[in-house]
């Protein structure tokens, strides 16, 4: 099962030395893929109005990223068992830092695109690559539990630091030359090209492994992928929906896919995705909860950003500047979470960090903002007759915003890190790759998954809503003399914004309601079926008497 001793090995102050610093480039991998999915998404105005993108396609600067990310996860996750984990890492950090260059001095539309593009498929093998050099780098116990603290907070560290690096870099005055937009870009290069370097000094090269690539399950495992990401990123948006034929053709397809892929794996000598990962009841459990929760995560970044942009009417740097305690909460629960690992069953923390996430998502639910007419024309610039407010003006971030971001952040970190040793947890070495694999592409298409659910619910209750504020709305304007001091078109579209504008806080926090039963759910699988002992995680293979589940 694994070449590796059953107990916590001794570590030498020179190991435990080497292994911070392979921690340290491990980490910042990481961070540099995390950090590309949100510091973008501030930039697009700026990069739609440089390179003269129509509105409508500059949400693919999202999806292509997202949509090549999770389609060749499993794929990246295999080539790294069969080629070896660090050779693929640094063909990974290296494809991606090459993609961030050319995207961040790209021309047009379309080289910037297939560079996103090229980008998430570098992360897609670096990524599984990197979470499976910690498994088999860092002996089981103390030093794994370090490791995986620190690796899995970069999820929310990184989310929330780009969206602060966005806000500033693209607030820069061209220095250099250089549009404040294309850093958003450029940043990461030298990461990438640092992790290369450092990459052969730092890690050991994990042995490669016999077998054949499995090339129809690869065509058809990331065929099925990359339809199902792109269904679930087009099912999210506002403009297409689930009832949107492509969107349904694609899920379809790729449902399709999918279950021809499962039927050849089962067969084929070599597969991508064997079986044997997927029969642990523990394991199972770790990768549904790990798909529900990064829902969760990215349901509070999208909503909560727009909610006090839109509505309370902070900055995009301001806004990036208010998610910062999340990543530091983050750092704080996860390393808390690898200490208590040692002594506490991963079904208490990740049953108790589900419950504090879905809280944190209810609190979220409990905003509320003014949507009567008055309220809403208001909002207006005093040239129209307003008062120039903002809708949210009476909503304090100290009271009911940091607690619950803060809050979210305690409950990510008790989830992420024994969730994630379960994960990986008594995977044969061949099979560490693909495993780490498999638990990313979980949290890709969980979160695509959970943010076009989301999406879906606060769309409808926006557009409910929006219909009963109209004749508020209305009968507000009409009184203070609008209908005379504009033409019919122009009143009539401004009453549309304004009945958006105060519906917009009620499908949000629908969403947060919804997103906070989601994390009821998974709490409950996870009291109920997660049966792994915090003795057995010290292990690297099963001990005799020991249950795997």
């Amino acid at each position: 099962m694994s070449d590796t001793t059953l107990t916590e090995r001794e570590v030498t102050p020179a190991q435990h030395r080497r292994l911070t610093w392979a921690l340290v480039l491990l980490s910042l991998a990481q961070l540099m893929v995390v950090l590309d999915s949100t510091i973008a998404n501030i930039a697009l105005p700026y990069i739609g109005a440089d390179l003269d993108i129509d509105q409508a396609d500059l949400s693919w600067i999202v999806t292509g990223y997202a949509l090549t990310f999770g389609g060749f996860l499993l794929l990246g996750g295999r080539l790294a068992d069969l080629w070896g984990r660090r050779r693929v890492f640094m063909t990974g950090v290296l494809v991606f830092a090459a993609a961030s260059l050319v995207g961040g001095t790209a021309q047009s539309e379309a080289v910037l695109l297939g560079a996103r593009g090229l980008q998430g498929l570098g992360a897609a093998m670096a990524s599984p690559a990197a979470l499976a050099l910690i498994t088999t780098t860092f002996p089981a116990g103390r030093e794994r539990n370090r490791a995986f603290a620190v690796f899995a907070s970069m999820a929310g560290v990184g989310a929330a630091v780009g969206l602060v690096l966005g806000g500033w870099l693209t607030g820069l005055d061209s220095p250099l030359g250089i549009a404040g937009w294309r850093y958003t870009f450029l940043i990461v290069v030298p990461i990438g090209l640092a992790a290369a370097f450092f990459a052969p000094r730092l890690l050991p090269e994990s042995e490669r492994h016999d077998g054949q690539l499995d090339v129809p399950g690869a065509v058809l495992g990331t065929g099925g992928l990359l339809a199902i990401v792109y269904g679930l990123s087009r099912a999210g948006d506002a403009r297409y929906g689930w009832g949107d034929q492509w969107t349904v053709t694609s899920l379809v397809v790729g449902a399709a896919l999918l279950g021809i892929f499962l039927l050849i794996e089962s067969r084929v000598e070599h597969p991508l995705l064997p079986f044997r990962i997927l029969r642990s009841r523990n394991r199972a459990v770790a990768f549904a909860v790990m798909m529900i929760a990064p829902a969760a995560m990215f349901a509070m970044f999208f909503f909560l950003s727009l909610l006090i942009q839109l509505v309370v009417g902070y900055s995009p740097l301001h806004t990036g500047v208010a998610f910062l305690p999340f990543s530091v909460a983050m750092i704080i629960s996860a390393t808390a979470a690898s200490r208590l690992i040692t002594r506490v069953d991963p079904r208490f923390l990740s049953g108790i960090g589900t419950l504090l996430s879905a809280g944190a998502l209810y609190g979220f639910h409990l905003i509320t903002v003014p949507s009567d007419g008055g309220s809403l024309l208001a909002t207006l610039p005093t040239s129209m007759g307003g008062q120039g407010l903002e809708l949210g003006a009476d909503v304090n971030y100290w009271t009911q915003v940091l607690p619950f971001v803060v809050l979210m952040a305690f409950g990510m970190g008790l989830n992420f890190v024994p969730l994630t040793l379960v994960a990986v947890h008594h995977l044969r070495r061949e099979d560490t790759g693909v495993g780490s694999g498999v638990l990313n592409t979980m949290q890709q298409v969980g979160g695509a998954l959970g943010l076009a659910t989301l999406s879906t619910v606060a769309l409808h209750v926006s557009q409910s809503r929006a219909e009963e504020l109209a004749p508020g709305v209305t009968q507000a304007a009409t009184a203070a003399g609008l209908d005379r001091a504009m033409p019919a078109g122009d009143f009539q579209q401004m009453i549309g914004q304004l009945s958006n504008l105060g519906a917009f806080a009620d499908g949000a926090t629908t969403a947060f309601l919804v997103g906070s039963l989601m994390m009821v759910a998974a709490s409950a699988i996870v009291w109920l079926f997660l049966d792994v002992k915090h003795e057995e995680l010290a292990t690297d293979a099963p001990a005799e008497g020991v249950h795997v589940g």
